[in-house]
C-alpha cells in the first residue's frame, strides 16, 4: 500500500488512512501565522491579533490582521496574508449581494456559510489548492453577538471564544480557564490581551497588535494605537 506521502501532492484523493493531506499542510500554514483569537462577550465581540512586521524596513500601519466586511461583521485570520485578502474580497462582495436583494445587512451565520463554501470547493477541484488560512468571523444581528471560526477545509463552528495561528492551543488552554458567560466587552478586551501576551515574543505595544470590537449597538471598528495603548496601560 502507498504511503501517506505518495498522496500529498494530490488534492482531491484521500490517503489510505482517509485524510486530504494537502489540508494538513494548509492547517501547517496556519499554525506558522501571527496569532488570533476572538472572545463573545453578553454586550459584544472581541478579536485580538498579533501584527508581526517581517522588516523593520516595511510601513507597519500598511499590515493589518483585521478586516471589516460589513459595518456589523469582522474578520481576522492566521495563515496566508494573501489568501485572507482574496476571501475579505469574496464575503463583502456576498454581503453586498445579500443587502441590495433584501434591504438588510446579511446575518454573521450566513456570510460565515458563504466563506465556508468558498473554502470548501478549493478542496475538491483540481488545478487549485486550499486557502492557507483560518478566519474568526465575529459580529451581531438578531441572534445576539456571534463568533464563529472557519478552517481551510470549510468546517465552520460557533465558538464562545477560540484562537488560531502560533501557539493557539496554549492561547485556547488559558481562555478555557479565563472565560466567563458572563464576561462583558471591557473585561473580553482584557482577557484577549492577557491571552495574546501569554505567547508574545518581546513587547507588546499598539504597535504590534490589533484589536477589533463588534458594540453593543452592532457595529464593528478597529481599535485606533491610542485606544489600544490605553488598555496596555491598564
Amino acid at each position: 500500500m502507498a504511503s501517506e506521502g505518495a498522496y500529498s501532492f494530490s488534492l482531491t484523493t484521500f490517503s489510505p488512512s482517509g485524510k486530504l493531506v494537502q489540508i494538513e499542510h494548509a492547517l501547517a500554514a496556519v499554525e506558522r501565522g501571527d496569532s488570533s483569537l476572538g472572545i463573545q462577550a453578553t454586550n459584544g465581540v472581541v478579536l485580538a491579533t498579533q501584527k508581526k512586521v517581517k522588516n523593520s524596513l516595511v510601513d507597519e500601519t500598511s499590515v493589518h490582521q483585521l478586516a471589516s466586511i460589513t459595518d456589523g461583521i469582522g474578520m481576522a485570520y492566521a495563515g496566508m496574508g494573501a489568501d485572507f485578502r482574496l476571501l475579505v474580497r469574496k464575503a463583502q462582495k456576498k454581503a453586498l449581494e445579500y443587502k441590495l436583494t433584501y434591504g438588510e445587512e446579511i446575518p454573521v451565520l450566513q456570510l460565515t456559510r458563504a466563506v465556508a463554501t468558498v473554502m470548501q470547493e478549493f478542496t475538491q477541484q483540481g488545478g487549485v489548492r486550499p486557502a492557507g488560512v483560518s478566519l474568526l468571523i465575529s459580529g451581531q444581528d438578531h441572534e445576539g453577538p456571534q463568533l464563529y471560526q472557519v478552517d481551510p477545509s470549510g468546517a465552520y463552528f460557533g465558538w464562545r471564544a477560540s484562537a488560531i495561528g502560533k501557539n493557539f492551543q496554549q492561547a485556547k488552554t488559558f481562555l478555557e480557564k479565563r472565560y466567563s458567560s458572563e464576561m462583558e466587552l471591557e473585561d473580553a478586551v482584557h482577557t484577549a490581551l492577557l491571552t495574546l501576551r501569554e505567547g508574545f515574543e518581546g513587547e507588546m505595544t499598539a504597535k504590534n497588535i490589533e484589536i477589533g470590537v463588534v458594540e453593543s449597538k452592532g457595529s464593528f471598528r478597529v481599535l485606533s494605537e491610542e485606544e489600544v495603548a490605553d488598555y496596555l496601560e491598564e
